[in-house]
């Protein structure tokens, strides 16, 4: 089945962070073509449940949708999620339901009570210098996808890392609260097949992106509007033509909305070499990665 029957791509800059409005989310689509990207609903200031419901009800028909998170943990490495917890998920979808359910009580999808678990939190680092024994230290386990986003020249931190500026923990844990809530609406690739039509949720890494439109891995924030054109214009994209000053929410949306407009055609980022049945059942695959 060629991917080419993608109509729209769309990207969104996810956060986790408490509360219930973040500025740190950004929503941005486009069509086929090279008209630029555009956000969804600019100025606003959404709240996790509000893209849940966008997902849902908003979303254009046969769209490529790329989430900027973790779709899942670290398994392969050591053939579990949680080595020596029994109730420890066997795939990402249990996994995504297991957190929902023990989160259930708290709004705006937060993950605090998994993260504070009695069994979870020995797996996780966490804020006031809390490192649970099954952490494994330096950066955390690693999913495969991750390794080989390494190998492209990225440095991914673990999932199971809650601390610091470049962690994606608990943007990723609230994410799969949001996509358990999908379940039989959205498909989600590779935990599920891509579909032959419809519309699907990909994992992205912004940097990735970034990377194919000129910049660094060390240098991936764009923050300047014309900077923002000139990675545009290497996508195959028309400017944004925002002037002046732009958070980097912003251009890392809209960036990565072209980027997928450019390379949801290419079969090879389909089938990624390190991409096995059993690993899309538990680790799912960042899209672009090889």
């Amino acid at each position: 089945m060629s991917p080419a029957r993608f109509r729209h791509f769309a990207a969104i800059d996810w956060s986790g962070a408490a509360g219930e409005r973040h500025r740190g989310i950004a929503v941005a689509i486009c069509g086929e073509g090279e008209a630029a990207p555009k956000l969804v609903r600019p100025g606003h200031r959404w709240s996790r449940p509000e893209v849940l419901g966008w997902l849902l009800e908003d979303l254009p028909a046969d769209t490529l949708m790329g989430m900027d998170l973790g779709i899942s943990l670290a398994f392969a490495d050591r053939q579990a999620f949680f080595p020596g917890w029994a109730e420890s998920p066997a795939d990402a979808k249990a996994l995504w339901g297991l957190i929902d359910a023990i989160c259930t009580s708290e709004p705006h999808l937060s993950v605090g009570a998994f993260v504070d678990h009695p069994e979870a939190s020995a797996h996780f680092r966490r804020h006031g210098g809390r490192e649970g024994a099954m952490f494994g230290g330096g950066r955390g386990r690693l999913r495969v996808t991750e390794l080989a986003q390494q190998a492209m020249g990225c440095s991914p931190y673990s999932n199971f890392n809650l601390v610091g500026a470049a962690q994606v923990g608990k943007s990723s844990l609230s994410g799969m609260r949001l996509l358990h809530r999908l379940e039989g609406r959205l498909p989600v690739w590779p935990v599920d097949p891509l579909p032959a039509a419809g519309s699907v949720v990909c994992e992205i890494y912004t940097t990735i992106a970034a990377m194919a439109a000129g910049r660094t891995a060390g240098r991936s924030k764009i923050r300047d509007g014309a900077e923002l054109d000139l990675a545009l214009a290497r996508l195959g994209s028309a400017p944004a033509g925002l002037n002046g000053a732009v958070d980097d929410h912003t251009s890392d949306a809209l960036i990565t909305a072209a980027w997928l407009r450019k390379m949801a055609h290419d079969p090879a980022l389909w089938t990624p070499g390190g991409l096995t049945d059993a690993i899309a059942r538990t680790e799912g695959w960042t899209f672009g990665a090889t």
